[in-house]
């Protein structure tokens, strides 16, 4: 039996977290194979020795690989035709035994004894054929075994290999043809000689075969043309069939290609990473004065502390494909040291001030300009868009997978949060009676936020809140309403990850059902109820069974809508104190 090549690895390739356990696998199926063949029965032959210097002949036993036995296939193949003699004859006593009892009665106990004396053969056959049968199957899961390496081993030298499922597949295909050749050509190579001597035959048989298929071709030319017409017409509907299956496959593969290849609650989890980051960079310079005391002056230049989360999640995947919290920690880095800077420098002045002075004696008053030094720390922060950041970091090919999957927001739209599929128009509040609780409220932001409705794209939100492109704008709408309330905060552009927070860090939240609603609060909404905040808008009212809002960023436009108070997709509220 020829046995399935050993894979041998480094004490470098056994510490590979990617293809340390493949290697286990292997390399226990390579032990599974070898025991299975050391299970083969051997059977001891006697072989003569001459020794060189003496010329005496010594004979001793010694273990002979013992040939593999025919399988039982072929042998019910080579015994068939006496089995088809003592049938016949079996047969011929049936059509005269009606006459004879005793005739019957002994032939059918013969045929019960044959059939016995079979039945016994062939059990003894297949158990001496099970030591074959498993080492057979172990060298089957050994090559399993090794593909699956040489795959794992592929994926870390080609990496885009691993970007949607049909490369994963093509990729695997390659390497088993690729095992499977160098494989067959080792068993194969000495039978070469063989093939080679059988050549000429062959050559000879297929031009006298040719020659007789053509002559009857010719008499038969109708029927034959028909059959062609027939053929070509087949041909034409499964090629009409197959081009639609590759154009399913494209659909599929594209699809596939432009989705965010990482899990959601990793890119959610990662997203979060990187806002905590900025809430740090916001905390740092709100505690310039008290970190660096002493200053007679701070003066501040700062730029937009915020991101857009798709343009984050895009640049990952360009870089990692797949990632994880922990895997996208070293690049959430390099995006945030490229994205801000922070610098802090100190200036001095030299300054008068007027002095006054009485002299003792005569009691006269005089001033004069004195010198001093002013002491002044200016704090800068530089902040680019990513977008900006991408186009310096990423590589040409890094940089079309970047701008794919930006484009298509990796099939995720509203992953982070970012507005209501609902595409129907706004609603009417003509004859609707709101019912006022007990908080105060802010009917002037209603107002102004009831102007906006109307709005499509989101323009004057998503760049006011610093973003040079379209992006996900309710929470963008929701904060440029409150900050033309003369509020600074609360400033948010993801619902989960920044508004949701700051409410709850503030002690101003408030569940879904909470009954003293007041207008101008937020409302969050959670529409596959998988925990996760995805859209917000303004709470208008509220008529004790219905809550009415205004929201941006449904089915892209400013609009008035409504819902039951315990409508289950209602995350929360966020509360405002004014």
């Amino acid at each position: 039996m020829n046995k399935e090549p050993r894979l041998r690895f480094t004490d470098e390739e056994r510490s590979d977290p990617a293809l340390e356990k493949p290697i286990r696998k292997a390399e226990k199926a390579a032990a599974r194979a070898d025991k299975a063949q050391a299970n083969i029965p051997k059977k001891k032959v006697r072989q003569t020795v001459i020794d060189p210097d003496t010329g005496k002949k010594t004979s001793k036993l010694t273990f002979e690989d013992k040939k593999k036995p025919p399988s039982k296939v072929s042998q019910g193949v080579r015994e068939a035709p006496v089995y088809l003699v003592a049938g016949k004859l079996h047969k011929e006593i049936r059509e005269t035994e009606q006459d004879n009892v005793g005739v019957e009665s002994a032939h059918k106990s013969e045929e019960a004894v044959e059939t016995g004396a079979y039945l016994v053969r062939e059990g003894y056959r297949s158990h001496k054929l099970k030591p074959y049968r498993k080492a057979a199957q172990a060298e089957r899961q050994l090559e399993k075994a090794n593909v699956n390496v040489l795959y794992q081993k592929s994926l870390q030298e080609n990496p885009q290999f691993a970007s949607n499922p049909l490369s994963r597949w093509q990729q695997k295909q390659a390497i088993k043809k690729q095992y499977a050749a160098a494989k067959h050509a080792g068993q194969t190579a000495g039978n070469t000689a063989q093939a080679a001597s059988k050549t000429g035959k062959a050559a000879r048989t297929v031009k006298e075969k040719a020659q007789q298929a053509g002559a009857f071709v010719m008499r038969h030319k109708k029927g034959f043309l028909m059959a062609g017409v027939l053929f070509l017409i087949t041909c034409m509907l499964m090629n009409t069939m197959s081009s639609c299956s590759m154009m399913a496959q494209s659909i599929g593969s594209v699809l596939s290609g432009t989705t965010y290849p990482s899990d959601d609650p990793e890119m959610l989890a990662v997203e979060a990473d990187y806002a905590v980051r900025e809430v740090q960079l916001q905390e740092e310079i709100d505690n310039i004065e008290s970190s660096h005391p002493g200053y007679d002056e701070y003066r501040y230049d700062l730029g937009m502390i915020g991101h857009d989360p798709h343009e984050l999640a895009a640049f990952l995947s360009a870089v990692l494909q797949g990632y994880t919290q922990q895997s996208a920690q070293a690049e959430l880095a390099r995006v945030f040291a490229a994205q801000y800077q922070l610098t802090l420098t100190e200036e001095v002045e030299i300054r008068y001030r007027t002095e006054t002075s009485t002299d003792p004696e005569t009691g006269e008053t005089t001033s004069e300009e004195v010198p001093y030094e002013y002491y002044i720390l200016n704090v800068k922060l530089t902040s680019k868009p990513i977008s900006a950041v991408a186009s310096e970091l990423l590589t040409p090919e890094q940089m079309e997978m970047y701008q794919v999957y930006r484009q298509t927001m990796g099939n995720k739209s509203l992953l982070f949060g970012g507005g209501s599929p609902d595409t129907s128009g706004s609603e009417d509040l003509s004859g609707v009676q709101f019912i006022n609780g007990t908080r105060p409220g802010n009917p002037q932001l209603v107002e102004l936020a009831k102007r906006q409705v109307g709005n499509v794209g989101g323009y004057p939100y998503w760049s006011w809140y610093g973003f040079d492109s379209r992006v996900e704008w309710c929470a963008c709408f929701v904060s440029w309403c409150y900050n033309q309330a003369g509020k600074s905060e609360p400033r948010f552009a993801g619902c989960e990850w920044q508004g949701v927070p700051w409410f709850q860090s503030h002690g101003q939240w408030g569940a879904r059902g909470y009954n003293n609603l007041a207008p101008g609060d937020a409302i969050f909404f959670d529409w596959d109820l998988d925990g996760t905040a995805d859209h917000v808008g303004i709470v208008i009212g509220t008529d004790g069974s219905r809550v009415y809002t205004v929201e941006g960023n449904s089915g892209d436009a400013c609009k008035i809508k409504s819902y039951d108070l315990n409508y289950q997709s209602i995350k929360g509220y966020g509360l405002m104190n004014w």
